[in-house]
């Protein structure tokens, strides 16, 4: 455990926490010191010019709202808030799902809504709002038909065992009320995993950040009172830093230098004027993205060593930008207006709104995306959309090279 030891976890702020997820759907003033980065005719009509979309399909089977998604090689993952986690399968050939509007796709069932996922080789992690990560194991057996079994709990039996029999291990949650520092004690709200894959991070509403051992799920490090408020966004740079979005309208940039044993805080990023609900960095890790009830994206890049600066900001949404997802050198954002807006940085620092995607019934709460194809004309990307209208929808995007 290192020096981030105690943390004071009082029941009022317990009930303020649980209502981040509402509160993110409040549409805050946007920021007017922030220059934007977007012009009015693109803020006004997207650069639709020989760009072309449309939505695949729509896979309906959940009977509650979409909280995260992931995907990897052929099969997508979605979570819902009624614990469910369903696995769709793509065909490579037709870009079809197999899964579509059926009820037996259904991979596992949970304790609480699931609120995050990542995929790593033959296992999935899931973060959960009853304080829980779980590791699912796939079995390979059958590319076609794989099948599903919970390999551990986090934090795993042993650990906790590990950790109770020494009172430093012990941590005040709430008055007369303790509970070993490896444990969250609420909604564990996002999870990412190191460039390497050697290692999870989770952040929760308990307002910690933990550090996992992917080999054998042993968690290394918690730092706790990492923010002031609930965490509700975590992204790992290439590099190493790691940055967290707080409802206390702050990012925070952690690092863990060599030779120290611990991360340590590098940075503090305060530009909104709002809770901030997520986050993404772009693949070099220069740029960072956030994303807040003011309806702002705010754009930073690396500045120095430790340092990021805003260079603007992409305005276009009407209410809360609820999820962000770096795909290539494509920005997506997904917003309680219920609407994907697609951009793309240009060569002079500005960026063009590429397209506004419409169909959902209620807010966009997760996204994910990835290249489709290459082409020498073009390049075809698929973006998966989440909503609190109980779908998922598939889009493709076909974009002329510059």
């Amino acid at each position: 455990m290192s020096d981030h030891q105690f943390c004071y976890y009082d029941s009022q702020s317990q009930s303020n926490r649980f209502q981040s997820d509402s509160k993110s759907l409040w549409s805050q003033p946007s920021l007017p010191s922030v220059p934007s980065l977007t012009s009015q005719v693109h803020l006004q009509q997207p650069n639709f010019s020989n760009i072309q979309h449309q939505c695949l399909t729509t896979l309906k089977g959940h009977t509650s709202y979409i909280s995260s998604l992931t995907f990897a090689g052929k099969f997508l993952y979605t979570g819902s808030s009624d614990k469910e986690i369903r696995l769709w399968k793509r065909n490579a050939l037709n870009s079809e799902f197999e899964h579509e509007n059926q009820t037996n796709n259904i991979l596992a069932v949970g304790k609480g809504a699931v609120k995050s996922m990542v995929v790593l080789a033959d296992k999935l992690f899931s973060a959960h709002q009853d304080h829980k990560i779980r590791v699912w194991r796939v079995n390979n057996d059958d590319p076609d038909n794989q099948k599903y079994s919970r390999l551990a709990t986090l934090p795993t039996l042993s650990d906790r065992a590990m950790k109770l029999l020494l009172h430093k291990n012990h941590v005040e949650i709430r008055r007369h009320k303790t509970c070993t520092w490896v444990h969250h004690v609420d909604t564990v709200s996002a999870l990412a995993l190191s460039s390497d894959e050697t290692l999870l991070y989770s952040v929760s509403w308990d307002r910690t950040l933990k550090i996992w051992r992917t080999s054998d799920f042993k968690c290394l490090e918690s730092v706790t009172n990492a923010h002031d408020d609930a965490i509700n966004a975590v992204a790992i740079s290439s590099d190493g830093d790691v940055y967290t979005g707080s409802t206390d309208k702050k990012i925070k940039v952690w690092r863990k230098n060599s030779g120290e044993k611990n991360h340590s805080l590098v940075a503090t990023l305060e530009k909104h004027k709002s809770g901030i609900n997520a986050l993404a960095i772009s693949l070099d890790g220069s740029t960072l993205y956030s994303g807040a009830s003011d309806r702002s994206i705010v754009v930073w890049e690396k500045e120095g060593s430790d340092g990021m600066t805003v260079v603007g900001a992409l305005r276009g949404h009407t209410k809360s930008i609820l999820c962000l997802a770096v795909v290539s050198d494509l920005v997506c954002s997904g917003s309680a207006d219920k609407t994907i807006r697609i951009w793309r940085p240009g060569v002079d620092g500005n960026y063009s709104c590429l397209a506004v995607l419409e169909g959902h019934k209620g807010p966009v709460k997760c996204l994910a995306g990835a290249v489709d194809r290459h082409k020498p004309s073009d390049t075809s990307y698929v973006v998966y959309s989440g909503s609190l209208d109980c779908d998922i929808k598939v889009w493709q995007i076909v974009v002329p090279l510059l």
